[in-house]
């Protein structure tokens, strides 16, 4: 299924004329407008785009850039920290790039990296504070100031210190990614041509140089076999760069005193922290030379990858190779003493995120799914989580 998607990304061509597509399709869209629970009313109009090609039959049936548009229907706010914060969004309308317009009965099923959850009928649940770290800590001090009030005093002024209350509230920014699900058949009269990025040749050249490539990254301390590599890309650090910060995905820091402060800080606080460090894997004995991320308000849950420069060239551009997963978890390490992520383990999903995500910037001029016969198709990373993935390496040329 995840194999086909990235396929069909590089192989589909002009989006079909008057499609029928069926209840329980989904559609990934982005927000355009801001959501921000402290204003937000019933009625108030949200807007989105579609940022992957809906597919049917290996044809593009709702190309990207499609805008998608909705309303709110509830608001509840979280006034206080047992409360929980509620909005529910329905997304009722879509428009083609031609001004062409159906009626859409969907529902929202998730939104990407968030904190909250999105319950059977599609509203979204806010976090409560009270069982935040935040909120467990003031709970704690609350209980010794009672029998210790100046102890208390000064158990709350340390944590004032170090850490804000959790904020519970629910606001989105413009480019937060959710998936709605058909709930009816669409009919859908799209007429417009779906851009598509042409192959990369030579072809036997390309796969030659792909499968020179290590497949493996090592962590550091200890040496052991980490993440495998999943994507390659032709073309320079600027366009690299330019082309992740149009895909909404920020720098990392590096790991460090400070950075694992602020790591606890959103933990204990239960909200993003989109520079966050990642752990350091290397590649031929070095550290990568660009890590990019990409996060919503959880640091718990994030896009995340790391890119090496390589030797040598192709078609005259510089060659790049990708190790990308996907953070869905975050447990604590007894072995190395601190917060570890737990990663999703079809990592071929987050190959497709990847390109999907570039392929909607316009950046791209040709893509390519190249096989390598040697690569493992199941194991471990350095941290114990399983992984599976059909062995190919997506190529992207800027």
């Amino acid at each position: 299924m995840r194999r086909s998607l990235l396929l069909s990304l590089i192989l589909a061509g002009s989006a079909v004329t008057g499609a029928e597509i069926s209840t329980g399709a989904r559609i990934e869209i982005r927000i355009t407008t801001a959501i921000k629970l402290a204003t937000a009313k019933v009625n108030d109009p949200v807007d989105a785009v579609v940022i992957v090609p809906v597919l049917a039959a290996n044809r593009v049936v709702i190309a990207a850039g499609t805008n998608v548009h909705g309303e709110i229907k509830e608001v509840t706010q979280a006034l206080k920290p047992e409360d929980q914060a509620i909005v529910q969004i329905q997304f009722d309308q879509i428009v083609s790039a031609r001004g062409q317009k159906a009626t859409l009965n969907a529902r929202l099923i998730s939104v990407d990296n968030a904190r909250e959850s999105v319950d059977e009928q599609g509203r979204i649940l806010g976090i409560i504070a009270a069982q935040t770290g935040s909120g467990r800590l003031d709970e704690g001090i609350q209980k010794v100031a009672e029998r210790y009030p100046v102890l208390g005093e000064i158990l709350g002024a340390a944590k004032g210190a170090v850490l804000k209350e959790a904020d519970a509230s629910i606001d989105y920014e413009p480019g937060v990614e959710m998936t709605i699900e058909l709930t009816r058949p669409l009919r859908w009269e799209e007429t417009a041509a779906s851009a598509t990025p042409r192959s990369i040749t030579p072809a036997d050249q390309l796969a030659d140089i792909v499968n020179r490539q290590p497949m493996r990254t090592v962590a550091e301390n200890p040496a052991t076999l980490s993440d495998t590599t999943n994507i390659m890309f032709l073309g320079s650090r600027e366009q690299l760069e330019y082309a992740f910060q149009n895909a909404g995905w920020s720098s990392a820091e590096k790991l460090n005193a400070k950075s694992k402060l602020e790591t606890f800080r959103a933990l204990a606080e239960a909200r993003g922290y989109k520079e966050a460090p990642v752990s350091v894997l290397l590649m031929d004995g070095r550290p990568p030379d660009l890590v990019f991320q990409k996060q919503n308000n959880t640091f718990a849950r994030r896009h995340h990858l790391r890119i090496w420069r390589r030797p040598g060239t192709f078609n005259g551009k510089e060659v790049w190779v990708c190790a990308a997963t996907h953070d869905i978890g975050i447990d604590f390490s007894q072995r190395d003493r601190t917060f570890i992520h737990r990663v999703d383990a079809e990592i071929d999903r987050e190959r497709s995120k990847v390109t999907s995500d570039l392929l909607f910037t316009g950046r791209l001029q040709a893509v390519a799914l190249v096989d390598r016969p040697n690569a493992p198709k199941s194991g471990q990373n350095a941290t114990g989580d399983a992984f599976q993935t059909d062995g190919r390496m997506a190529v992207l040329e800027f």
